[in-house]
């Protein structure tokens, strides 16, 4: 399928030459955009596009197949002089073979466009930026704190069942327009997830970590800061990179008090910001006032929160992300039930992610449902605290 971008066309790497009968050699960056990050950027969104088509056109083909055949089956039951007997048993025969050689012809179409994008993808990926990268990638050895703001960030990989081990990069754009929910519970997970409760609330910790480790990997220094709020403190392990690396700026808000006097500062943020943009008078903001992107993460939602903190917490979700505060909740719905429909505008308004793999994901076009893999660093590598050490020097550097 052709591939749709807004970019300007720009020249792509000349591709090697084709032997005759074979498609050209996919060559990564062969895409429009003006930089090479935006043209791996519409390459990756294209093989998204294209395993999206190619998957639809073979179970519709499959679907056509299996109802001619239905209906070619029923035909012969229909009809009491065909209904028994060797025609019978012929008709039966032919409408079964015509199924498999339509099926047969799907599949090998689907083979060839399969094999064609993970020719692609063992191309692309290795040539993927840090933001773009998966934790185990190479990138990240020789990592530098950006003097940009990427367009992307990559939050995991997704796949369909026609063939899991093609992984197309997750990508969501710079800077972030919804709110991340990590989901610790078990409802709406596959029956396969073989995970007991407790592992699952420490997973979606991680989860979290991970990401906001991305996020201030990928903004220059000072430009992004990480607040973390955990009332109980049951996610002390998890947060432990962060906090002793220094990236955050102070430890993360427990009790009651710690949630109400956090909530009431970016609250506060968000309202100066709001007004310094509506009256043009981004110079009146108070000097101690942190003007970079904030991040909240929120763990173990509802304990701690009050009925003010979860209407602070919600007027964060809906007016943060225009003014640079962004949400990150770790939570478990079923623990937020006290409060009914309520918090279901809250809930809508986040994008929900998996600490591990689930069939949850679905795309604009055809509706698929794609299995979600978040990115997570690989056990034992420490890539995580080599990457906030840097990020740490780097504000140092820049007095930040």
């Amino acid at each position: 399928p052709g591939r749709r971008t807004s970019a300007p066309p720009t020249p792509p790497p000349p591709a090697p030459p084709a032997e005759p009968g074979r498609p050209a050699q996919p060559v990564a960056g062969d895409a429009s955009g003006w930089t090479m990050d935006e043209r791996l950027y519409n390459q990756v969104w294209g093989m998204f596009e294209d395993l999206a088509r190619t998957a639809a056109a073979y179970r519709s083909a499959v679907d056509f197949a299996d109802s001619r055949m239905e209906k070619e089956l029923d035909g012969v039951l229909s009809d009491p002089r065909t209904r028994f007997g060797p025609e019978a048993d012929a008709a039966r025969e032919q409408a079964r073979a015509k199924h498999t050689a339509l099926v047969e012809q799907a599949r090998a179409v689907l083979d060839r466009d399969l094999a064609q994008l993970a020719a692609e993808a063992e191309v692309v990926e290795p040539a993927l930026p840090p933001a773009f990268a998966r934790w185990d990638s190479p990138v990240w050895q020789a990592y530098q704190v950006p003097m940009e703001i990427p367009m992307a960030l990559r939050l995991g990989e997704l796949h369909l069942p026609e063939r899991r081990d093609l992984r197309i990069p997750m990508l969501v754009r710079l800077p972030l327009e919804r709110g991340l929910w990590i989901d610790s519970g078990r409802d709406g997970l596959s029956e396969a997830v073989a995970v007991d409760s407790g592992e699952l609330r420490r997973l979606a910790a991680d989860t979290a970590v991970a990401h906001a480790a991305r996020l201030l990997a990928v903004y220059p220094a000072g430009e992004f800061t990480v607040h973390v709020i955990d009332p109980a403190g049951s996610a002390a392990a998890s947060f432990a990179p962060l906090l002793r690396s220094g990236v955050l700026r102070e430890p993360p808000a427990t009790g009651a008090q710690g949630v109400s006097a956090m909530l009431a500062a970016l609250t506060r943020r968000v309202d100066l910001v709001q007004m310094a943009v509506r009256s043009g008078a981004a110079d009146a903001l108070p000097p101690d006032l942190d003007i970079a992107e904030q991040l909240l993460i929120v763990h173990d939602f509802p304990h701690g929160f009050d009925d003010r903190a979860v209407t602070q917490l919600r007027y964060l979700a809906d007016e943060g992300p225009s003014v640079g505060v962004h949400l990150m909740m770790v939570a478990d719905r079923r623990d937020a039930q006290a409060y009914g429909p309520v918090l279901d505008p809250l809930w809508r308004s986040l994008l929900r992610v998996t600490p591990v793999p689930d069939e949850h994901l679905a795309d604009p076009w055809v509706g698929h449902a794609w299995t979600y893999e978040p990115s997570l660093v690989p056990a034992g590598s420490q890539v995580v605290e080599q990457v906030l050490a840097r990020v740490v020097q780097a504000r140092q550097a820049y007095g930040r």
